[in-house]
């Protein structure tokens, strides 16, 4: 096993890695736990993973593609008062943040569906403000150099994006935003807009002609183009306009679930490994199966399926959820979050997947991919390696 300085894992008597490390590495390799066949990952936890898990996870690039750095229920909450601009429904507590530390990411994408230019705005600013507020504890990733810096100073990465195009008006809008920190824009969210169609619109006409314009700009200056929420023709129009890799953050194979408009068909996935894009796979329970039981072994499928299909180095994770996943998220949010969403989404009695519903559950994961017989290079790549390589020829230098 590696032993690093900034450990991002606890043993069972609740000591970092780093204090071991306080005492010598021989001191380190006589803890009890560093020489058995399982860890666990908070100190109170019942839960054991491997020793190969722990430290594929310890050492790797982890980048959760979709992921909400926030409480969400808080984020709902706020979002769903009465006054909402009173409500800091984005801010992190001090527990919440534990878990942050605790899950194994490294870097999180949180972006979210947003309207026009306004809110737009606002978000990104209050994105902005994690650093700034706690520069100690996050830095904000805006070139492939960042990933370098996190995995040596142990800070919480994120990179600004937005679960939409709609605030971007103009083609220059685009290096506005970029000049702010957004480094990844869906062309839509769900519904249709001046760019294309959402995966839920009845029509899908496909990538406008301002729709072009926007991602000829977004490959200019060096924003990555995301088309998870697309509808059909727009993915693929999408594809076909970019000449940089378009990324698929968040979605699931649509041949394992049963045709769902939210996840993506054979030809998609085809052509996102074509251009050398990268597909994150993610754990809402009806993306991942349409039927009961639905578990992470289900979910593990989708990360076959996909691999099976055009290689490993095009499958990453995008989880959808915040640390704890939806079903925490109290009532009334949690019923006016499903409510907002078309009835092809197929909601059932929950939303998160067994299995995957909680903060550990990246070595949930990881153990899945061991039992399923992947290679600890081809877990590497699964877990950051491969959205690492995609950025890096979509961003800046």
């Amino acid at each position: 096993m590696k032993l690093t300085a900034n450990s991002k894992v606890k043993n069972a008597h609740g000591a970092t890695r780093r204090n071991l490390l306080k005492g010598g590495l021989g001191a380190a390799l006589a803890a009890p736990m560093l020489n058995s066949a399982g860890f666990k990952v908070f100190a109170q936890s019942e839960t054991t993973y491997s020793a190969r898990a722990v430290a594929l996870v310890d050492r790797s690039l982890v980048i959760d593609m979709l992921s909400i750095l926030a409480d969400l229920g808080d984020m709902l909450e706020a979002g769903y008062s009465e006054r909402p601009k009173l409500e800091d429904g984005l801010a992190i507590t001090d527990a919440h943040l534990e878990k942050l530390r605790a899950s194994g990411i490294n870097v999180f994408h949180p972006a979210v569906g947003l309207g026009g230019r306004d809110s737009a705005l606002a978000f990104i600013a209050r994105l902005n403000a994690y650093a700034a507020e706690r520069p100690d504890v996050f830095r904000r990733i805006d070139a492939v150099s960042d990933f370098d810096r996190i995995m040596e100073d142990g800070r919480i990465g994120y990179i600004v994006g937005i679960q939409n195009a709609q605030h971007f008006e103009t083609p220059d809008d685009v290096n506005e935003f970029y000049n702010l920190g957004q480094r990844v824009s869906q062309l839509t969210y769900n519904s249709q807009n001046r760019i294309g169609a959402g995966a839920t619109e009845r029509v899908d006409g496909g990538v406008t002609h301002f729709g072009a314009a926007i991602i000829e700009r977004m490959n200019e200056v060096g924003m990555a183009v995301d088309v998870s929420h697309c509808g059909d023709r727009t993915t693929l129009d999408a594809f076909e306009i970019s000449s940089a890799p378009v990324l698929i953050t968040h979605s699931n194979a649509r041949a394992l679930v049963g045709n769902h408009p939210r996840a993506k068909s054979d030809e998609a996935i085809r052509a996102m490994a074509r251009q050398g894009g990268v597909m994150g796979i993610t754990g809402v329970r009806n993306f991942v199966r349409d039927r009961e039981p639905t578990t992470i072994e289900h979910l593990l499928d989708h990360f076959d399926y996909v691999a099976d299909l055009v290689g490993i180095e095009h499958v990453g994770v995008g989880t959808d959820m915040d640390a704890d996943g939806y079903d925490d998220v109290p009532q009334p949010a949690y019923d006016r979050l499903r409510s907002g969403y078309n009835e092809s989404y197929a909601f059932r009695g929950r939303i998160d997947t067994d299995g995957f519903d909680h903060p550990k559950k990246i070595f949930d994961l990881t153990e899945g991919l061991i039992r399923r017989g992947y290679s600890d290079a081809d877990i590497e790549l699964v877990l950051g390696g491969n959205f690492r390589r995609a950025l890096g020829q979509i961003w800046k230098p």
